[in-house]
């Protein structure tokens, strides 16, 4: 036995952990926080019970949680197995007609299933939703230029059935919140003329919580968050040292998008945007309800 469980197993120990949480429900109690939930946490069994445990928590303690997920990886295994090839533009998915119809069936169906299932099981009281429900998340089409290593000449990259938010209404996650159900939304939206599109489910996220003015935005991810030049993590930041960290190459690769995912969502509306390790179990209790928190936490300014 560890040290730790040592700890947690003395009832008073268990209790006091219990009390130091108390002040951050008081601060979250009625407060809307949005999840982005995927990579390889969604992948882990214990890490997705976790996951659910920490989100029904949440809910018991008075937050108003709102879990918005992604797929990738699950995506490309079912079109491994129905022989349908996998194209990429500048990292992001190509999605033709058949594509669009199994990225419907993984998101909105098998796995927005199972994280719904996994939240009832620790007593939640989840409920399933894409964009298509209640009007939710109406999109357009995604248009995205590249610049060509050859020739050095942007070109204009077509990736079919990729949308991007273009209108939100909350009024079916306010009338689940006052049902006291927690909202689990595959990032799947209908277009204006009836196509489907397969919206980013990080964009998703930001949108629909930028519509709610949620207190915060969680991004799960597979990293602790940003980091400095010495790998040290960075705490928190405003919107004006995060763009300096970018142009001087200390937020460089993968992490850009990300962070400014994390910038779109504050000029949408929420408070503050913490991108924190997936892989952490319990990261969501932890970011919310400790004093030091789990990631990087970005608000205005």
């Amino acid at each position: 036995m560890t040290d730790s469980e040592i700890l947690l197993s003395s009832p008073i120990s268990q209790a006091h952990l219990l009390s130091m949480a108390l002040p951050y429900m008081q601060r979250y109690d009625g407060q809307t926080v949005v999840v982005k939930y995927g990579g390889h946490a969604m992948g882990d069994s214990d890490l997705s019970r976790a996951f659910a445990r920490d989100i029904t928590l949440l809910h018991q303690a008075g937050v108003l949680p709102v879990v918005v997920h992604g797929g990738g990886p699950q995506i490309g295994q079912m079109l491994q197995r129905l022989g349908i090839e996998s194209k990429f533009e500048d990292g992001l998915r190509v999605t033709d007609e058949a594509t669009v119809e199994v990225v419907e069936m993984v998101l909105a169906g098998s796995i927005n299933k199972d994280i719904v299932a996994s939240i009832n099981g620790e007593g939640g009281r989840a409920i399933g939703l894409c964009g298509k429900d209640g009007n939710l998340l109406t999109a357009r089409k995604l248009t995205r230029t590249m610049m060509d290593p050859d020739s050095n000449i942007e070109r204009l990259v077509d990736l079919g059935f990729v949308g991007e938010p273009v209108r939100i209404d909350v009024t079916v996650l306010q009338m689940l919140a006052q049902s006291k159900l927690i909202p689990v939304i595959a990032p799947v939206a209908p277009g204006e003329n009836g196509e489907t599109y397969n919206v980013n489910a990080d964009t998703c996220a930001g949108a629909i919580a930028g519509a709610l003015s949620a207190r915060r935005l969680l991004f799960l991810t597979d990293v602790p968050g940003v980091l400095d030049t010495n790998g040290k993590l960075i705490k928190q930041l405003t919107v004006s040292e995060a763009n300096a960290l970018i142009a001087n190459g200390t937020i460089s690769g993968g992490m850009i998008p990300k962070v400014e995912t994390c910038i779109d969502a504050l000029k949408q509306g929420v408070s503050g945007v913490v991108i924190l390790n997936g892989k952490t179990k319990h990261a969501v209790l932890l970011e919310l309800f400790t004093e030091h928190g789990a990631g990087t936490l970005i608000v205005p300014g």
